[in-house]
């Protein structure tokens, strides 16, 4: 029979170092947070052949005292923590009291620090029977860790090449400086130094770390509620790349990757990014440490919220209020619109004078008049009798009448501009106070009905338009069984339709605002849907694809001539719309050539 018998110490630290110690990047990590708990304001990191040979983490925190050195490479031995009540509430990145005792059972480790208010420092070797002994040190700490797993030559063949490892700890360095815009931060590497950070705000910290060209591309994102805060950047989807590592999340400072925030931008984004596009963002949540357990994972990568489905709407929603923000004027780094705050028209006649569109914070914007004849066409009209729903303006100029040019070349434009002609019946040609804008018409178009057949469905007030002449459409059996049986259904989507013979179906109304589509191929589209994917399924989970597609299928077509005032009520609808960067496919509806691009095409200046 098999003797039970206790571990040694040694082996028990090794054992333990294997949860905690997975390669340089985890020791230095795990080094840096015990840093900043200490209150360092400046940190520097050194490293030789990529973490494997040497990490040393020069601090100027709060120091340990002489006789707390031996003790801090102690399993299990913290100042972060004393009761079950201080767990509960963690409020610091470190707190286990495992970090350094593992990483001296592992490698060859020693410990330099100068308590505040001390005459001299103290170093002491990670050695069995080490005794401290004087040291040169200005303040606070230094922890040097050389030849990571001499002693567990099995575990060190799993490292990768140095390249790969140092640039794991060069990640694991920038995430925490992502966290603590406020310490300045240096890397160098065999001898080389690398980058230096100087301390700034997060905006700033952000553009250092991550690139101008994210900070360029992304919007602003900021909400709070009760115990719930959040703050950070979401890139723009039509800024979007393939890059599915691009996900940088912290909760009260620590980097997670947590499936349920996780989960929640995969869903804030699902409409607006185009085929294998992904989110990226930079995003900092704020939660009551009662409300989250950062003690479900030895690395301290995981967490566990009490309230997840909260967490996952409060992140959801203010990810996507971002991203349906309606087109705006450029904003500035740190995510606030550039135009003042104005306040609102009223009432109908005030479309005739003022164009509005909605900015950060609920804010508006005021332009100048449009034209008398460019006046705000009511896209939402179930009357129209024109081809489109947007295609009716207030106010038209006479029958083969010119309509005189509007200029843009002020900073009181609108962000998309003047409609100055329409090419190839696909794109409008647009000018703005920067330069020249480009809109995909039908692009356009479909996320303007896409985004309200969702508003009017939400509100169960889908308005209909009878058909003066039934569209009659041929169909099979089971079409017409799927018409029987779904007529509620279709109802409450806006559509009437009736067997028209055997075989036979015949749309008698649709949607107000699909007034303009072709009434067979909508009804076409509505009973596959119905046909594949049942009812039930058809009104939760599928409801937007289904209101998409009926989008789709009611926007302008490429080839439809339009004059200026429609091309301009267009342009005035997308300002206003949510999402209307983008198309329900994800493609993006307009683009834009600054003058500054325009002149470099041309070599003007030159």
């Amino acid at each position: 029979m098999p003797t039970i018998a206790r571990l040694p110490d040694l082996l028990i630290s090794q054992i333990a170092a294997g949860e905690v110690v997975e390669r340089p990047a985890s020791v230095l990590k795990e080094l840096l947070e015990n840093s900043l708990d200490a209150g360092s304001r400046t940190i520097q990191v050194h490293l030789e052949e990529g973490g494997v040979k040497l990490i040393r983490v020069t601090d100027d925190g709060c120091g340990i005292a002489k006789e707390q050195l031996a003790l801090a490479l102690t399993r299990h031995a913290t100042s972060k923590i004393a009761s079950l009540d201080d767990l509960e509430r963690v409020g610091t990145l470190g707190f286990r009291g495992e970090a350094l005792a593992s990483v001296a059972s592992v490698a060859r480790l020693t410990l330099s620090s100068r308590e505040h208010g001390t005459s001299h420092a103290w170093k002491l070797r990670g050695e069995t029977g080490a005794e401290p002994e004087p040291a040169a040190l200005m303040a606070g700490t230094v922890v040097e860790m050389r030849d990571l797993y001499f002693n567990t030559p099995a575990r060190r063949k799993f490292l990768k090449a140095e390249g790969t490892e140092f640039a794991h700890c060069a990640d694991a360095v920038k995430r925490l400086a992502l966290t603590r815009p406020d310490v300045a931060f240096s890397l160098s590497h065999n001898g080389r130094n690398l980058f230096q950070l100087a301390p700034a705000d997060r905006a700033r910290r952000i553009a250092d770390v991550l690139g101008e060209d994210f900070i360029k591309a992304a919007r602003a994102v900021g909400a709070a509620a009760g115990p719930l805060a959040i703050a950070g950047f979401a890139i723009d989807p039509s800024r979007a790349s393939d890059v599915k590592d691009g996900q940088t999340v912290f909760v009260n400072g620590r980097f997670v990757r947590d499936k349920v925030i996780g989960h929640a931008l995969r869903e804030a984004y699902r409409d607006v990014l185009h085929g294998s596009r992904q989110p990226a963002v930079c995003l900092f949540v704020e939660i009551d440490p009662a409300l989250v357990d950062v003690n479900v994972h030895p690395a301290k990568t995981e967490v566990r919220f009490r309230d997840s489905r909260a967490v996952y709407q409060f992140v959801f929603h203010a990810v996507q209020r971002t991203l349906a923000t309606p087109i705006e004027r450029p904003v500035d780094h740190a995510g606030f619109a550039a135009s003042p705050e104005a306040p609102p028209p009223t009432g109908i006649a005030a479309a005739n004078d003022t164009s509005t569109v909605r900015g950060d914070a609920g804010h508006r914007a005021t332009y100048p008049p449009l034209l008398r004849h460019q006046s705000r066409l009511g896209i939402a009209e179930p009357a129209a009798a024109a081809y489109l729903a947007f295609t009716r303006a207030a106010h038209s100029p006479a029958a083969g009448e010119a309509p005189p040019l509007q200029t843009a070349g002020n900073d009181d434009a609108p962000p998309l501009g003047y409609a100055l002609a329409q090419l190839h019946g696909i794109y409008i040609l647009a000018q703005n106070a920067r330069g020249l804008v480009l809109v995909d018409m039908h692009a356009a178009h479909e996320r303007i009905l896409y985004e309200k057949l969702k508003a009017a469905f939400d509100s169960r007030q889908v308005a209909t338009q009878a058909l003066l002449i039934p569209a009659v459409f041929a169909a099979d059996p089971l079409a017409i069984a799927t018409v029987d049986e779904h007529a509620a259904a279709l109802a409450e989507l806006g559509f009437q339709i009736a067997p028209f013979g055997p075989k036979q179906l015949a749309v008698r109304s649709v949607p107000a605002l699909l007034q303009g589509g072709d009434p067979a191929a909508l009804a076409r589209a509505l009973l596959g849907e119905l046909r594949e994917h049942g009812l039930s399924q058809l009104l939760t989970a599928r409801r937007n694809e289904l209101l998409a597609t009926m989008a789709c299928h009611g926007a302008v077509r490429a080839r439809r001539q339009l004059s200026l005032p429609e091309m301009n009520a267009l342009l005035r609808q997308m300002e206003e719309t949510e999402r209307a960067g983008q198309c329900n496919h994800g493609r993006p509806t307009w683009s834009e050539l600054s003058l500054e691009q325009l002149d470099k095409l041309f070599l003007r200046g030159q």
